[in-house]
């Protein structure tokens, strides 16, 4: 998570995202390059079967501002085995400013991960990922069911809407971010966003060069000559 970053940049270049285990490493692994949800953690859940991982795919409901749920499949989360061993984890690669380590699915109290916490609770319907931010306020970020899923099939609408509704956040302007060793660093079309040891800085972008080269910085990314 420090190295692959969470981004949507193909969707602002009007670039088709398929969801193929090969498109995948293509993108990611080949091209160095990101993904949102459904990508990281597709490529992620192949890589965990093939050592030998159990993986179940989750339809997971992101929370937006008001406190309301978004549509079904709207994010893509992982529920992993250990081989041979009790006990479930929450694993996401995908849904950008979250916990960067497994959550202990099984433990019902505050886990901590450096200067932020996660809790589980759990419902009658679905389990509640909270987040404590730095403010020390708890946030919900999504919920999710066990019923185990399909994919990439059970994901694909959803993954469409994300690309072309005009109520999907994806489609309202471009971002790529990726998790620090003492934070996050995220680039969006007008500002570039540092975030240290709970400390936040915003820096305006002047222009298109300015933001490609601050892309090339500190993502490492450079964008062909025909989509810049």
């Amino acid at each position: 998570m420090l190295n692959v970053p969470f981004e949507n940049l193909d969707i602002g270049l009007k670039r088709p995202i398929h969801l193929t285990e090969e498109a995948l490493w293509n993108k990611i692994v080949a091209q160095r390059r990101g993904g949102f949800c459904y990508e990281l953690n597709g490529l992620f859940a192949a890589l965990l079967k093939e050592i030998g991982f159990n993986v179940t795919y989750l339809n997971a409901r992101v929370y937006n501002r008001e406190g309301n749920l978004g549509i079904d499949f709207d994010h893509l989360a992982l529920l992993v085995r250990l081989p041979d061993q009790p006990g479930r984890w929450l694993v996401d690669a995908g849904f950008g400013d979250s916990f960067t380590e497994p959550l202990n699915f099984e433990e019902p109290g505050e886990q901590v991960q450096g200067l932020r916490s996660y809790r589980l609770e759990q419902t009658p319907d679905g389990t509640i990922v909270w987040q404590k931010n730095y403010a020390g306020t708890w946030e919900r970020q999504y919920f999710f069911d066990l019923q185990p899923r399909g994919f990439p099939s059970d994901y694909e609408a959803a993954c469409l809407y994300h690309q072309t509704s005009p109520r999907s956040s994806f489609t309202r302007g471009s971002l790529i971010s990726r998790a620090t060793p003492d934070g996050r660093v995220t680039l969006e079309e007008s500002r570039l966003i540092v975030t240290k040891n709970g400390q936040r800085s915003e820096h305006p972008v002047e222009n298109r060069d300015e933001y490609l080269v601050l892309l090339k910085q500190y993502f490492d990314v450079t964008l062909p000559k025909e989509q810049t």
